[in-house]
């Protein structure tokens, strides 16, 4: 492999590591006759996870790093003094098919800074995803960075050809992006996305006439906020959320927590590590309303603007509403179910499934998978002697389920993911 483009590699690879919206989920491509590899389901070199549970590798890079804006929170920003680098159609094209040949990856994340316009850099990477269709056979998965401003025709040829687009919102209050992006807006930002998703629909129920008919982005789209950057509450941010998953074809909204790269910058908070607590918080937040039958009105309102972080989400609604429980395990219908902590979808649907044969008790909870360590104040079932969330006041409650201290000193940077529960 060529050294030069080897050292471009390094800079690129490097500069696309903030982006943490990256997931290969949602699309299959099996394989076929004639092409090169498929998507079921070193340097650059990301994992992510298929819907399934399987990890995938990509290769997660940038198509340049210079940039004709000056963001004040991004490590790319025009005013850095950095190493700068950008690959060429040809050198990022061989690059991924040299990775995929040697068993590296198995798709490609390509995102760039904008230079010229946005319409001369979102012409670049549909070129680098047409090559790899067209040219090389490339049958693996695609994520293209949508660039924000760009023309329709750009973005829906870049749907004909990548398996997910996807446009950062990055900051959820149009202020608050005039302060750190001056050059900015939301309208270049939505714009893009309507593009998309019309260019799904379209291709959708031209589907429906046509079988053979090109299919448009079949993995949706995503899009990304950054968090703790600005004053934005968490129920800004999950408001948003929740308004852009009412659209058909957004899959995932990622958070991620502010990193201060750009220190000297007095419009950032000095923060001396990234708030990954609330970061997971929203995450959690997020599966309730998308697998939870959760409405975002019931995780955050004007009493309740920021989540909890010394408890998930789930287990905090719970305690501000012990009029809902305890809930009787067999007998409950599933939505219910669903509302109990300690109870997963997964937990949910066995526990209904099973009831028709017997009743359920304690041991049968357990072995269903449900964590009764919070479940248990919850619900009421034979051989449940227990007291519930009323006896023992939501205070009470709280009080035990609080992790102890732990004599050995935890790393705070260390996440505890809970989004099943």
């Amino acid at each position: 492999m060529d050294e030069n483009v080897l050292n471009k590699l390094k800079i690129l690879a490097e500069s696309a590591k903030y982006d943490v919206s990256c997931s290969s989920s949602g699309t299959v491509r099996s394989g076929k006759a004639g092409m090169l590899g498929n998507a079921v389901g070193g340097w650059g070199i990301c994992h992510s996870f298929a819907e399934d549970g399987r990890c995938i590798s990509l290769l997660k890079v940038m198509l340049t790093n210079y940039c004709i804006y000056d963001c004040a929170y991004c490590i790319n920003r025009r005013s850095n003094d950095l190493p700068r680098a950008t690959l060429s159609v040809t050198e990022l094209v061989g690059l991924t098919m040299e990775f995929y040949r040697r068993n590296y990856i198995e798709g490609l994340f390509l995102s760039s800074g904008v230079v010229r316009n946005p319409d001369y850099t979102m012409e670049r990477l549909v070129r680098v995803a047409k090559d790899l269709r067209t040219i090389h056979r490339f049958n693996g998965y695609i994520h293209l960075k949508s660039i924000p401003g760009a023309s329709r025709e750009l973005v829906n040829e870049a749907g004909l050809y990548a398996d997910r687009l996807s446009v950062n919102v990055e900051i959820p209050k149009e202020e608050n992006l005039k302060l750190l992006a001056p050059e900015k807006d939301h309208k270049s930002v939505y714009a893009p996305m309507r593009y998309i998703q019309q260019g799904v629909l379209e291709s959708s129920e031209e589907r429906k006439k046509h079988r053979h008919a090109p299919r448009f982005a079949p993995a949706g789209q995503s899009t990304q906020m950054i968090v703790g950057a600005t004053a934005e509450t968490d129920k800004d941010i999950l408001y948003l959320s929740s308004a852009l998953y009412k659209g058909p074809t957004m899959r995932r909204v990622y958070y991620s927590g502010y990193i201060s790269v750009n220190t000297y910058d007095k419009r950032l908070p000095a923060l001396k590590q990234p708030p990954l607590v609330r970061e997971n918080r929203l995450y959690q937040a997020d599966w309730l309303m998308r697998f939870y039958q959760f409405k975002v009105e019931e995780i955050v309102d004007d009493a309740y603007p920021d989540l909890d972080l010394e408890i998930d989400p789930k287990l905090s609604w719970a305690l501000r509403h012990p009029e809902q429980f305890p809930v009787d395990v067999n007998k409950a219908d599933y939505e219910l179910l669903l509302r109990v902590p300690g109870i997963g979808v997964k937990s949910a649907r066995l526990i209904v499934a099973s009831r028709r044969f017997s009743k359920i008790g304690f041991y049968q909870l357990k072995k269903i998978g449900v964590v009764m360590k919070k479940a248990q104040y919850f619900i009421t079932c034979c051989e449940l002697p227990m007291h519930t969330v009323n006896e023992l006041t939501p205070q009470g409650v709280r009080s035990l389920l609080l992790p102890k201290p732990n004599k050995k000193k935890v790393d705070e940077r260390q996440l505890m993911l809970d989004f099943g529960e």
